[in-house]
C-alpha cells in the first residue's frame, strides 16, 4: 500500500555509500530512473520495487540522490548491502509521475521497463545473480515478472506483504503461480492488519513455495496498510532482510522470525 510519508519517510538523502542515479530509456519518450547502492563484495543484486504506487521521486539534489525512503524495502537498503546483496532502487517511470496504476504492473510496459533495468544491472555487474524484490502493491509486479521473465534474466523473486485478498483493489487471487518460471519466496508478517494482505491468505497462497513467517517488531506508527506497522515489518526489518538475503544466497534461512 502507499508508503506513509512521516518525518522518517519524507524526502531523504540516500546512504553515504550510494552511487549515481541512472536514467534509462526503456520505451519511446519514457525515462526510467534507478539508483545503485554500493555493497562490499556483492554476491547478488536485489532490484527493489517499493510498495504503494511506486513513485519515490528519485532525483539528484546538489549532487546527492534524494527520494522518498520510508517504504520497508527502501529504508532497509543498508541491510541488503550489509548482507552482500547490492540494492538497485527503481522509481516509477516518467509517464506515471504520480505513480503507476495496478494495470501497469501486469502490462507490456512493466515488462519492457523491468528488462531495461535488468540490462543496466547486467552491464554494470555481469555474472551476479539478480533478484526482484517486491512488497505490498508491488507484489503485483513481482508475480507478473516472475512469470514473464526467463531463468537467464532473473535468479528469483521475493513477494513480501503480498496482495492476497480480493476487494476494491487488484490482488494475486487467481494468479497462476504454476506458470511462474523463477524461484519464488513469500515473506509475510503474521500480524499484518491490512485488509488486502492478511497472513492466512498469504500462507495459503504460498503453499508449494518458500515462505518466511514473521512475528514481533515495534508498535505501529502508521495505518495498518502502511510502512510503519507489521505490514512494513516495522522494528524487525533487519532480521527480515537477513532472512531474505540468506534465501537469495542459497544459504540456510529461518522459516519463522520471532
Amino acid at each position: 500500500m502507499k508508503a506513509l510519508l512521516v518525518a522518517a519517510a519524507t524526502l531523504l538523502p540516500a546512504l553515504a555509500c550510494a552511487q549515481d542515479v541512472l536514467s534509462l530509456f526503456p520505451r519511446p519518450g519514457v525515462t526510467q530512473a534507478i539508483l545503485f547502492v554500493e555493497a562490499q563484495d556483492p554476491k547478488a543484486v536485489a532490484v527493489l520495487y517499493s510498495g504503494g504506487y511506486g513513485d519515490i521521486h528519485l532525483r539528484l539534489e546538489r549532487g546527492q540522490p534524494v527520494f522518498q525512503a520510508g517504504n520497508f524495502l527502501l529504508r532497509s537498503r543498508g541491510d541488503f548491502a550489509r548482507n552482500g546483496i547490492l540494492p538497485v532502487i527503481v522509481d516509477a517511470p516518467s509517464d506515471f509521475p504520480q505513480g503507476v496504476p495496478d494495470s501497469y504492473r501486469r502490462s507490456a510496459e512493466q515488462l519492457a521497463d523491468a528488462r531495461a533495468v535488468l540490462a543496466a544491472v547486467r552491464a554494470r555487474y555481469p555474472g551476479l545473480p539478480v533478484y526482484i524484490v517486491t512488497t505490498s502493491r508491488s507484489t503485483l509486479s513481482g508475480a507478473f515478472l516472475a512469470k514473464e521473465l526467463g531463468e537467464r534474466e532473473i535468479a528469483g523473486v521475493v513477494l513480501s506483504s503480498s496482495m492476497v485478498a480480493s476487494g476494491a483493489w487488484e490482488s494475486l487471487v487467481g494468479f497462476d503461480f504454476q506458470a511462474v518460471k523463477a524461484p519464488l519466496l513469500f515473506v509475510h508478517h503474521r500480524s499484518d492488519g491490512c485488509r488486502a494482505t492478511p497472513y492466512f491468505a498469504a500462507a495459503r497462497m504460498a503453499q508449494g513455495f518458500a515462505l518466511i513467517s514473521v512475528e514481533g517488531g515495534l508498535p505501529a506508527k502508521s495505518d495498518a496498510c502502511q510502512a510503519f506497522a507489521p505490514h512494513g515489518y516495522y522494528g524487525v526489518e533487519a532480521r527480515v532482510v537477513d532472512a531474505m538475503a540468506a534465501w537469495m544466497l542459497k544459504q540456510p534461512y529461518p522459516k519463522e522470525i520471532r
